[in-house]
């Protein structure tokens, strides 16, 4: 019954959604040919800079993967980035997640990783028909593994709840006693591929001071997160590209 009275509810949101952007559909068509020409130019030599990039990343992944041979060492896991419009947002003290327009139709399934331009948004927590429920990286349930960037060593990060109208926040502990942090240059979170739910280095927040845990042996420190996170429009969901390709294997097995 709950999910039913949910899959009812889901078409209402997207409805209010797209109501919502309205405004701005309506302030970007009433923009002058000239503004448009120009921003058109610059996404042109954008996608220029991307594409040089594109080539010399699959330089580098060629050359990843020839050293992984040699070494034999097991291949890297790879995603797709499926794209999702934000459709209802969940924020107090107790809960901190929001509503997605992708589900099970679009191949995303319960546990997957979920990112924005700016590094890591949280994990899928609910899977339905064609939406999903996505657990922010400030909620206090949200544990990931972790590591600061430049330095291997694995540490654990852990979201903690904010009061209203804060913006949101977490804590990183298991750091090493010798790490040393300045306010005025913080040392960035990423996320590190132990984990088994992101790719290596996108950014959890930053920490500017660090203290002593309690055992002497470890320090902790609070991560600042992006201010923006509560309010973010589009996410994309990362859907493993080796569990997209046997879960169509076997669709094509049982059509036949």
């Amino acid at each position: 019954m709950r999910n039913a009275l949910y899959e009812c509810q889901a078409p209402a949101w997207v409805g209010l959604a797209r109501l919502a952007d309205l405004p701005a559909w309506m302030s970007e068509a009433a923009r002058s040919r000239s503004s448009l020409l120009e921003e058109n130019r610059d996404m042109a030599r954008l996608n220029s800079a991307y594409m040089l990039r594109l080539q010399q990343a699959g330089m580098d992944a060629e050359e990843l993967a020839r050293v992984g041979a040699m070494l034999k060492m097991p291949p890297l896991q790879d995603w797709n980035y499926v794209v999702g419009r934000v459709i209802r947002r969940d924020l107090d003290t107790w809960w901190q997640r929001m509503t997605v327009q992708l589900g099970a139709e679009d191949g995303v399934r319960k546990g997957d990783g979920v990112v924005c331009r700016d590094g890591v948004v949280g994990r899928v927590m609910e899977v339905h028909a064609y939406t999903c429920v996505v657990e922010l990286l400030s909620s206090a349930s949200f544990r990931v593994a972790a590591h600061v960037d430049g330095d291997m060593r694995p540490v654990t990060y852990v979201g903690t709840p904010a009061p209203l109208f804060r913006d949101p926040g977490g804590e990183a502990t298991n750091l090493p006693a010798d790490m040393i942090a300045d306010p005025a240059r913080p040392l960035r979170l990423v996320t590190s591929r132990l984990g088994g739910v992101f790719p290596d280095g996108l950014t959890i927040g930053y920490m500017r001071h660090l203290e002593a845990e309690p055992d002497g042996l470890f320090q902790r420190s609070k991560v600042l997160l992006n201010p923006s996170l509560t309010r973010l429009r589009e996410v994309a969901v990362l859907v493993p590209v080796l569990r997209a390709q046997v879960e169509a294997a076997e669709a094509s097995i049982s059509k036949k």
